[in-house]
């Protein structure tokens, strides 16, 4: 394997580790799995699948692969249940002539009037979120204050050298297992209309208005396959 091939695959198999962890933790099965097509290849250029069981909602993964664009992008996204106040996760990780990282917990409720919540859900990411960003190799990745304002202040969106993204997989691990936490024990009581919040959330998080990069997957596979991958991540 050539050392492009070799680099471009390692947010391939992060992507398929975490999904692998999150399919055997909470016994989700596969119950949609198309392929993404686009008028620039003769071959599909990606995949979108979504995984349903156990306690959350579903799990939602859009790959993206294309090597004469030398684009290489993963991202998985587990929903919680609507009446849930345990958070989304998600993981977003890309090779396009760098590494880049997206690892999140998505809030449910507003974190300002809810300190209890606050510290019992982020709280333990402090640490995580701290040792990554004193990792050589990483830099912060250019997101704008109204993206920043849709996610949690533990977000960690980022550029990373080869060995730096490597070893963001411990940081990806701790996220991951605290959110599994959870999922099983649950998150201190909330008086909020969770459902609806949820929904006004989800279609700011992935409207085009907001993130630039939907207009980018549009032109790659178009508005019909576009507007299937959105409704899957907001409804």
């Amino acid at each position: 394997m050539s050392d492009a091939a070799r680099t471009e695959s390692l947010p391939a198999a992060l992507s398929e580790r975490v999904l692998a962890t999150l399919t055997l933790a909470l016994g989700l099965d596969t119950v949609e799995d198309r392929p993404l097509t686009s008028p620039i290849a003769p071959e599909p250029v990606g995949r979108l699948r979504v995984l349903r069981g156990g306690p959350i909602d579903k799990a939602v993964t859009v790959d993206l692969v294309v090597p004469p664009l030398g684009l290489d992008s993963h991202m998985v996204f587990a929903f919680t249940r609507s009446d849930s106040a345990v958070p989304h996760f998600t993981l977003d990780s890309v090779f396009g002539g760098y590494f880049a990282m997206h690892l999140d917990l998505i809030p449910r409720v507003d974190l300002a009037v809810h300190l209890d919540y606050l510290d019992a859900v982020f709280g333990p990411l402090t640490g995580l979120l701290a040792e990554a960003w004193a990792m050589d190799g990483l830099s912060p990745a250019a997101i704008g204050p109204r993206q920043r304002a849709l996610m949690s202040p533990w977000m960690l969106v980022c550029r990373a050298t080869e060995t730096a993204f490597r070893a963001l997989d411990d940081t990806v691990d701790g996220y991951l297992r605290h959110w599994l936490g959870l999922v099983d024990k649950g998150v201190p009581d909330v008086e909020a209309d969770l459902a609806s919040r949820d929904a006004a959330q989800r279609a700011n998080l992935f409207s085009p208005e907001v993130d630039p990069v939907w207009a980018q997957v549009d032109r790659l596979i178009g508005a019909e396959q576009t507007e299937r991958v959105r409704g899957k991540l907001i409804r």
